[in-house]
């Protein structure tokens, strides 16, 4: 029994013929331009007009020329880093920087919120040539050691730091293997040796307390930077505070730099209604504005403290507050930091910070420059405060008080 041959329309053999000819086409332009695709890379790129524009083409042209050309070997990564460092600078931004290893450590320990260290903060002292500790962390494995502050380090396992940065000191212990450290401190002009345990370290960037006066509670809190564990550490504090049922809280954020926007942004919900706005954010021509998540305001008054000091998202909280709560505000004009910056790591785990926003008060105001925020109420810190460090010598703070306690 035969087979039915199978036959096609006249239609359909065109249809055929057609698909053929666009396969064909398509093969073709892939078979001429593999090599290209093959090749592909950043430095190929230059060589084609509709990719680059003729600075980029540039840059890569003498890149190439230098590594060609150059007498001696060159470091490619460094020399990528150099040109990176300089286009930072080159924009005249004091916000937009390239950091180096030991800088980028430092500063995302500061915004992380914890490491793996002593838990001093460090200061060089040229004089002394030697490292001067300006904080220790509580429960860190330097203060269980008894180091403390105004005790200054000498050696490190009995090697000098005298020509060491406090970023080449904080890493020698980061990236060291060891979980003991021996340091030489000079306490009261005496030499003494202490054995450190290097250990998980929390950094408290919320602190609060309690003043009691004329019958009435007055919470208080203290902020040093908006890390990645503020919030929760705001919390908590503030939780304690309103538990022992303050009349009215201290918001301090003195000689607080800034840190991370969502930080403040996330504190900030938690004071403000829904239908306030906490801040906004400007990026060319577009503005975003954000606003608060609590159902209700807090019925306490809320006065705040900054200084020349407090910056960029310091002075957000405090000009969404101001503008918000119509809070009475102590101590000096803040710092005005106006800008937000974004870090981008490369593929080498350098890292670099370039501006990217504006961020503008509830109101719409740019607080940048010099502008900053003036207080409601101008105190300047008594240089006694300095030396004694005591809060019956903190002026501003007792500025804050005194009004809270009259109301």
């Amino acid at each position: 029994m035969k087979k039915d041959k199978k036959t096609f329309k006249k239609s359909e053999v065109m249809i055929l013929v057609t698909i053929t000819f666009i396969i064909s086409l398509l093969l073709g332009f892939c078979l001429g331009n593999i090599k290209n695709l093959l090749s592909f890379n950043f430095f190929s790129i230059s060589n084609s007009a509709q990719y680059q524009d003729k600075n980029l083409k540039n840059f890569v042209k003498n890149y190439n020329y230098i590594i060609d050309n150059y007498y001696k070997k060159v470091d490619k990564e460094k020399l990528i880093d150099s040109a990176i460092s300089g286009m930072m600078e080159s924009l005249d931004d004091p916000y937009s920087v390239y950091m180096d290893k030991e800088e980028s450590s430092s500063f995302n320990i500061s915004l992380d919120g914890e490491y793996k260290g002593l838990g001093v903060q460090i200061a060089k002292d040229t004089e002394k040539k030697a490292m001067l500790i300006l904080y220790v962390f509580k429960d860190s494995p330097a203060d269980k050691a008894g180091l403390k502050v105004g005790d200054y380090i000498t050696e490190l396992n009995n090697k000098s730091i005298a020509d060491k940065t406090p970023a080449q000191f904080s890493n020698a212990v980061l990236n060291s293997n060891k979980t003991k450290f021996e340091v030489t401190i000079l306490r009261d002009e005496k030499e003494e040796k202490i054995t450190v345990n290097k250990s998980n370290v929390v950094i408290n960037s919320v602190v609060s307390e309690t003043y009691e006066r004329n019958n009435k509670k007055i919470g208080y809190l203290y902020i040093s930077i908006f890390a990645n564990n503020t919030v929760s550490q705001f919390e908590k504090e503030l939780r304690k505070l309103e538990k022992n049922k303050i009349d009215s809280l201290i918001i301090d954020v003195r000689s607080n730099t800034g840190g991370h926007l969502v930080s403040v942004e996330a504190i900030l919900e938690k004071l403000l209604k829904r239908n306030q706005v906490t801040y906004q954010i400007q990026v060319g021509k577009r503005t975003k504005k954000y606003h608060g998540m609590s159902d209700s305001n807090k019925k306490y008054e809320i006065v705040l403290l900054g200084n020349g000091d407090s910056a960029s998202a310091s002075e957000i909280l405090i000009s969404s507050l101001m503008e918000n709560y119509d809070c009475k505000f102590f101590g000096e004009k803040t710092y005005g930091k106006g800008t937000v910056q974004e870090m981008v790591t490369m593929t080498n785990g350098q890292q670099y910070k370039i501006t990217t926003k504006k961020w503008l008060t509830p109101k719409g105001n740019w607080v940048n420059d010099t502008k900053g925020i003036k207080p409601t109420d101008e105190v300047k810190l008594d240089k006694k405060y300095n030396e004694t460090h005591k809060d019956e010598d903190d002026n501003q703070l007792q500025a804050a008080i005194k009004y809270l306690e009259s109301k």
